[in-house]
């Protein structure tokens, strides 16, 4: 294995914003933030989105018309009102 060729990896710890859970890791990315875990110093990587707030992990319905085909919808939506 040639060496210096692969990226430097650095402890961190990734933290899901909207749940609060704190994932501790090795990564390339890096932060100004730190925080030490167990003597050691972490990188802290924040995360819009992981498996702990993600709809699909969670179990959680996600919005949308699977009862309604997308020509029901259209018609429904743009229906013209009967004269008379």
């Amino acid at each position: 294995m040639k060496p210096d060729i692969h990226p430097k990896l650095n402890p961190v710890v990734f933290v899901d914003a909207s749940s609060g859970q704190e994932f501790i890791s090795r990564s390339t990315m890096s932060s100004k933030q730190t925080k030490d875990v167990n003597g050691v110093e972490h990188y802290v990587i924040r995360l819009d989105i992981s498996s702990t707030s993600h709809p699909f992990w969670t179990g959680s319905k996600q919005r949308g018309n699977a009862k309604e085909g997308r020509v029901e919808l259209f018609n429904r939506r743009f229906k013209k009102k009967k004269e008379g």
